[in-house]
């Protein structure tokens, strides 16, 4: 096979792990605070609940919670799925996974903080809102960064698991393209893009670590 039409091929699949990299993101991280709002609340019911969620999420594989979120509808619900719900369970499968993850995160960093900061906010008028979103949150974000970046790396390599529920991305296809060929050249091509793809991202994520750097 032509080096051209190799490079096409798995350039097609990196298209789909980019797009479940971005709406992971996109959607995983907002909603990875929510829980933590969940998980820290005064109201016991509420933090039980989100704590056996991320409990879950946390606890099992990846791979088995994108098989129950496709799978499931039809066989406890007796819903018919269409060919292209796929595409949606493995949003929705990535997202819940990696919101209980973040979540976990944003707990650490805001627990980390001194109670003083809290109270000096107090003294100066602020209300719990605007405490937290214009003093605590900045500060969490610079802690957690570091942390952050790991995640968003694993979830770059997390994408290959799509193909449990037949989402076709770049691994799916190094995999075809391998047996066709009886060549490990695929593999090998598959390892460059991610490769690529991570230090693209870990380069952006050290620009942020800097540019949020109170010291230089």
């Amino acid at each position: 096979m032509d080096i051209g039409v190799l490079l096409s091929k798995l350039g097609s699949g990196m298209l789909t792990s980019f797009w479940i990299f971005c709406i992971t993101l996109l959607l995983s991280i907002p909603l990875g605070l929510l829980i933590t709002f969940g998980r820290m609340a005064h109201n016991a019911i509420l933090r039980t609940i989100t704590k056996i969620y991320i409990s879950i999420m946390r606890g099992t594989p990846l791979m088995l919670q994108l098989m129950l979120v496709y799978f499931g509808p039809f066989y406890i619900f007796h819903v018919n799925i269409s060919s292209t719900y796929r595409y949606t369970a493995v949003c929705i499968g990535f997202v819940l996974n990696y919101a209980a993850y973040f979540a976990e995160i944003y707990r650490s960093g805001i627990e980390s903080m001194p109670i003083g900061q809290y109270e000096a906010a107090k003294v100066l008028g602020y209300s719990k809102a605007q405490t937290f979103f214009y003093i605590i949150l900045p500060q969490v974000v610079k802690r957690i960064l570091p942390t952050i970046t790991n995640e968003v790396i694993t979830l770059i390599k997390d994408t290959s698991l799509a193909f449990v529920i037949g989402v076709t991305e770049m691994f799916t296809n190094a995999k075809a393209l391998a047996s066709g060929m009886s060549s490990v050249m695929p593999y090998l091509g598959a390892g460059v893009f991610y490769y690529v793809f991570n230090f693209v991202v870990a380069f952006v994520m050290e620009k942020f670590e800097k540019k949020l750097s109170y010291y230089r």
